[in-house]
């Protein structure tokens, strides 16, 4: 197998948190890092010359020699000034970080464009949004790899890959292919653009894959831009890769191309707590999670009530935000729930600002027995008559009243420890959980029911998730919440099968005894194990050598 010397790994969340690629890139650094030491270069957008980032720490001495020469440009090699900055990414690992300020590219798009077209007849006649920004981005990082290679490697032997995330590191990953032929490619998509457009449209997605057809599809949903570059780099790149079988299938029919290697996402359990700081932070996570209900509510809801949540990208359908809503309001009047529960949906909206009164009386430590006005929500949003789940709770009519058995809180702000009501972060919140429920409809690989078992909170998914799946498939059958994993059968049309499902597994976990929920707990945390990233990077290691051997037989013909 060969193995490379350095790997330059490029994506528009390095030192970026943006989503789900971010925790991939993120976690899997320090497995790599271990192994490859400061040959693991990560290239990401710098959209942080006015304030400092959180995620990144400048190094000047860090290449100070190429640094200096990446700034002036190679007459040599015809490389124009590259506006980088150097140091470490803030995450377990600590990897090195480029941070490549693409603005200065805009001027000359339209030339790029047209070299990406004679060569690759990538269409971007029809871009729009961030189409252009991220093209920007992926050309830079590739002539930050480019400058890096010709300054320490182009005469040495060493082997080395370029790997580019998703279609907005398309475009970089073709021109390495075409410039730097003796790198080897590697591109993953982690959603394809069509598929994601398809479901997020209202269109039937799994019945009908067959029948698409990607370029047509993209016409009609007006993707043609995004569509293409994801096309042609899946069919030019030394290896074509995505995160899981369901995906995979989708890249054959949508991008007419077969993926080389599934890489399914693992996670570092570097991030849980151990031991007597687990047992600390999930009590205070809960205490938190408790008070800013009651003061929201008007209520006194005790520790023995069930806290459930749903989180991830606002996307109302695909992430099953709708069937999670549609299953709390139907546990409202289910005869088997044996505690008061209370749902909180984590997704950032368009916020506004924190509520200033429920601050006032988080602050107060006071208890009240009256709800504050709109019992639903933390932050007031800019599109309060708008926002989906608003509409749909007020749709059902869900008001969080007195008599309510379930109460469902929506939280729509990134969990970064500064939001204003709950001040902690995402994975500390986590840990408060009793039970996470993630319905996805449309789910590549789902962090974030991973994220949920790894901190031993049981969940459920779908097995429209790459994660449900591959759960499946350690288990040899569908889970169940008693493996510490709920997968539910999830196609087009069951909706409704999906929220009952929901409603029932909560209602039944409400009955487990302490004993039964300590087993669920440990089982949750037992699967995890098994999706750690010191498991699943043998993949990697995989697509390494499919690219690395491609490379080397195309320099072989020269």
């Amino acid at each position: 197998m060969l193995k490379p010397d350095y790997i330059f790994e490029s994506s528009w969340e390095v030192c970026n948190k943006v989503g789900g690629i971010y925790t991939v890139l993120s976690t899997r650094a320090k497995t790599l890092q271990d192994t490859m030491k400061d040959r693991i270069i990560f290239i990401g957008p710098d959209f942080w010359q006015e304030k400092e980032s959180p995620y990144f720490r400048e190094d000047k001495a860090l290449f100070a020699e190429w640094q200096w020469e990446a700034k002036e440009g190679s007459q040599e090699y015809g490389l124009p000034s590259l506006p980088v900055r150097v140091g470490r990414w803030m995450v377990p690992g600590q990897p090195i970080a480029i941070l490549v300020d693409f603005r200065p590219f805009f001027e000359k798009k339209n030339e790029i464009y047209g070299w990406l077209w004679e060569h690759y007849q990538v269409d971007s006649l029809h871009a729009y949004g961030d189409y252009d920004e991220a093209s920007m981005f992926s050309y830079a990082a590739a002539l930050v790899v480019e400058s890096y290679y010709r300054h320490y490697l182009q005469k040495t032997n060493q082997r080395v890959i370029y790997h580019a995330n998703e279609w907005m590191c398309g475009l970089g990953a073709l021109y390495i292919n075409k410039v730097l032929p003796q790198i080897g490619t590697i591109f993953t998509t982690h959603a394809t653009s069509i598929g994601r457009s398809i479901a997020g449209n209202q269109k039937p997605l799994y019945d009908y894959l067959f029948a698409y057809h990607g370029d047509q599809m993209a016409e009609e949903l007006n993707m043609q831009s995004k569509h293409s570059i994801e096309k042609q780099t899946a069919l030019h790149v030394d290896c074509f890769t995505t995160v899981s079988d369901i995906t995979a299938n989708e890249c054959q029919e949508l991008l007419d191309k077969p993926v080389d290697v599934v890489l399914p996402n693992g996670f570092d359990n570097s991030f849980v707590p151990k031991a007597a700081t687990f047992t600390k932070k999930r009590k205070a996570a809960r205490q938190r999670l408790l008070e800013v209900a009651n003061a929201l509510l008007g209520e006194n809801l005790d520790d023995d009530t069930l806290i459930v949540s749903t989180s991830g990208r606002y996307e109302f359908r695909n992430k099953g935000i709708d069937v999670f809503v549609e299953a709390m309001n139907r546990l409202l009047r289910d005869k088997e729930l044996k505690k008061k529960v209370l749902a909180f949906i984590e997704v950032p909206g368009w916020v506004g600002e924190p509520r200033k009164d429920l601050q006032e009386r988080l602050l107060s430590g006071k208890s009240y027995d009256t709800p504050l006005e709109v019992p639903q929500i933390t932050h007031w949003l800019h599109n309060m008559s708008h926002d989906n789940v608003l509409g749909m709770m007020k749709y059902y009519d869900m008001h969080n009243r007195k008599e309510d058995q379930v109460k469902v809180i929506f939280l729509p702000c990134y969990l970064d420890s500064k939001d204003g009501i709950v001040d902690m972060t995402y994975y500390d919140v986590v840990l408060g959980n009793d039970l996470c429920i993630y319905p996805s409809y449309y789910e590549p690989w789902g962090y974030t029911p991973l994220e949920a078992i790894a901190f031993k909170v049981p969940c459920i998914t779908t097995d429209l998730a790459g994660f449900g799946l591959w759960a499946n498939k350690e288990f040899g059958r569908y889970g169940e919440i008693e493996d510490g994993v709920k997968v539910i059968h999830r196609t087009d049309y069951n909706y409704s099968e999906v929220a009952d499902a929901i409603k029932d597994t909560v209602a039944k976990y409400s009955g487990m005894t302490d004993k039964q929920v300590d087993e669920c707990r440990k089982r949750a945390g037992e699967l995890s194990k098994k999706a750690l990233w010191s498991e699943f990077i043998k993949y990697y290691y995989e697509a390494y050598d499919i690219a690395l051997r491609k490379a080397e037989a195309r320099n072989k013909k020269k």
